[in-house]
Parts: C-alpha cells; sequence; structure tokens
C-alpha cells in the first residue's frame, strides 16, 4: 500500500499504457519479488477490502489506492478505538 502511494516508486510506464492510473500488477510483482500468484491473492485482497481499485486494460491488471476508501477505514477504525 506505502509503495502505491507514489507511481514513482515503479519503472516508468510503457508508452502504451502511458496515462492510465495505477500500476501494473507486473511491477508490484518485480519490486515484492514475489510470485505473480501471491501477487495476485494480495492485490485481490486488498480490492476486497476496498483499499484499491484494479482497472483491466487488454492482459493488464493495473491497482491504484482508494483514497478515499481508506481514509473512510481510518475514520471508522479511530472512532472505534475512542470510543468510551
Amino acid at each position: 500500500m506505502e509503495w502505491l502511494k507514489d507511481r514513482s516508486n515503479f519503472p516508468p510506464a510503457l508508452p502504451e499504457h502511458d496515462g492510465l492510473d495505477g500500476v501494473c500488477v507486473g511491477y508490484i510483482q518485480e519490486k515484492a519479488q514475489l510470485s505473480q500468484s501471491t501477487i495476485s491473492n494480495y492485490m485481490g485482497l486488498l480490492k476486497q477490502t476496498g483499499f484499491v481499485i484494479a482497472e483491466r486494460h487488454g492482459q493488464w491488471t493495473f491497482y491504484r489506492r482508494d483514497e478515499e476508501n481508506i481514509q473512510a477505514f481510518l475514520t471508522a477504525f479511530q472512532d472505534e478505538l475512542l470510543k468510551t
């Protein structure tokens, strides 16, 4: 999640992907040094929780943070912790 805050944490997008939001799952896999299936599983869980948005472009899947949902979670979590 931290890496996805800043696109510059990854190699530049391929010319045909320039202008697309998010990071290709292959770049995430390369940076994490984990298998494609492991990264896909992790990213699928993050998508299910609403922390990332996945967009398919041809054979490529791009992920980006869902800042609105992340903030809503953090607010709810903080509210729950501070309940008296």
